[in-house]
């Protein structure tokens, strides 16, 4: 039996967990210099002191901790975790000498794909006209260095599904409090989308608990990251994103719903590889031009912004409860409309404004 209190313990036990282990994470970062210095160079960097990164860590144990005590632990469970463990060293890695971010890249995928081995894919999608459409019965073929064969689209899917999340989420931790609070919604109303089907199966209840988890994990680790932060999430925290990602395919949590709730920074993270490629530069080059930089050059501070993402976030997660397929496709591409509106008309009012005070400075 599912009731409540196996959906709030779980909560409870990953909050408390990644309550604990911050502070500690904090003082070892600390000590070992794993810092975020505001002297390296990277256009995104707005703090003015060294503030400790790594936050994945105790983001992580959190996770962890509750899942040993209330998941249960098969194979499926075993590998997803693997795979989060895997993103969470590569992530450390990163957070103490900055890898390459083609490094970084090809280390997402391999998590991927075992996820994907793991039997985690997207079976089916539902068809905003109608019907099903079973993408676990269409086959692609490949020919990769001499290598032939096929790849289910299902398992296609899956993979850049989770790549895309980790690398989206990654590029949402601009402000203080921002990531940790987009995570903690689009993990709530996940987990509520799978109890509201029969959780009489592996695949639900891993859904819904796992969902609750992550939920209590960045809750948590919020307390820390809120402005002025204490630590930073850093690239170890993509081990997080991978979990999100993997509990939006899972059970009846349908992908539309994870797209929507995210929808805003998936849509910033959308126009921002755009806006590189065709500027001729790589995706994977940073910049200071995401939507919460130029809400930040307008004079907006850290926790309005983090606050607006949440706002935002919470109601579109609200409207996923209501909406039809075709009404969730519907918002999806309303919301990629009026992120590229924003960030389109945020940047001509700042090349206005810059513009303007040349002028009077000269």
């Amino acid at each position: 039996m599912f009731n409540v209190s196996s959906i709030f313990l779980p909560f409870l036990v990953a909050f408390i967990a990644t309550t604990l282990f911050t502070p500690v994470a904090i003082y070892f970062f600390k000590k070992l210099k794993i810092v975020d210095d505001p002297k390296r160079k990277h256009p995104g960097i707005i703090h003015k002191i060294p503030i400790p990164r790594g936050g994945g860590i105790p983001l992580f144990l959190g996770v962890l901790v509750a899942s040993i005590i209330f998941l249960p632990l098969t194979n499926t469970v075993i590998l997803v975790l693997l795979a989060a463990g895997i993103a969470l060293i590569a992530g450390i890695l990163d957070d103490k000498y900055d890898i390459s971010p083609y490094k970084r890249f090809l280390i997402n995928i391999l998590c991927a794909v075992i996820v994907v081995s793991a039997g985690i894919s997207v079976p089916y999608i539902t068809n905003p006209l109608g019907g099903i459409l079973h993408l676990n019965e269409i086959f692609l073929p490949f020919d990769v260095l001499g290598i032939q064969g096929k790849i289910v689209l299902s398992d296609l899917i899956a993979v850049i599904w989770i790549i895309w999340v980790m690398n989206m989420l990654n590029w949402s931790k601009g402000v203080d409090g921002q990531m940790p609070g987009i995570v903690a919604i689009s993990a709530i109303v996940i987990g509520i989308l799978s109890l509201r089907f029969p959780l009489n199966d592996e695949a639900s209840v891993i859904s819904a608990s796992l969902s609750f988890i992550l939920a209590g994990s960045a809750l948590g680790f919020l307390i820390f990251n809120f402005h002025p932060a204490k630590i930073f999430p850093g690239y170890s925290a993509t081990a997080i994103y991978l979990l999100l990602s993997v509990v939006s395919m899972l059970s009846s949590a349908k992908l539309a719903t994870a797209i929507l709730v995210m929808g805003v920074p998936l849509a910033d993270g959308l126009f921002t590889i755009t806006r590189r490629i065709s500027t001729g530069k790589s995706p994977f080059w940073h910049d200071k031009k995401h939507l919460h930089h130029l809400l930040l050059s307008l004079g907006l501070g850290q926790r309005r912004i983090a606050l607006f993402y949440w706002s935002l976030s919470a109601i579109l997660g609200a409207l996923s409860f209501t909406l039809s397929s075709k009404g969730k496709l519907f918002a999806i591409i309303m919301v990629g409309i009026l992120v590229g509106g924003a960030i389109l008309f945020l940047n001509l009012l700042l090349r206005y404004k810059n513009g303007k005070n040349s002028v009077q400075s000269s």
